[in-house]
């Protein structure tokens, strides 16, 4: 018999790496997912994948909001507009800017009105 592998917690088992109790926890939190659920099938597109490559591409891979080199799952690709508030933005270039996970928590949580073409409405 061994302890459980989660942190701070003393049930022992006889197999595996967790007790009955964290094994559970632990698939629950397999199934949550932060980002937008309901558009999963559109970021599992051809069209979006090209275009996430060519907005990383274009960006050399570094963070538009503070400079940082981000590679694979660190880049993050943001629609400035959400795509619940217009769906055909979801491919337009000049709607999506490139960053880290730091910075994508910040816009997400930012309470501003956002603008696609800034330089025509100033």
């Amino acid at each position: 018999m061994k302890y459980c592998d989660f942190n701070g917690c003393d049930n022992k088992i006889n197999q595996g790496k967790y007790c009955e109790e964290h094994v559970r926890s632990k698939r629950q939190r397999k199934k949550k997912d932060i980002y937008h659920h309901e558009n999963k099938p559109f970021y599992r597109t051809k069209e979006w994948k090209a275009m996430r490559q060519f907005i990383y591409e274009k960006n050399n891979g570094c963070c538009q909001r503070c400079g940082r080199f981000v590679h694979g799952r660190q880049a993050h690709v943001h629609h400035i507009i959400p795509i619940k508030q217009d769906k055909f933005l979801k491919l337009e270039p000049n709607n999506l800017m490139l960053l880290c996970p730091k910075c994508h928590v910040i816009e997400e949580n930012k309470e501003s009105e956002k603008k696609v073409f800034p330089k025509y409405f100033s």
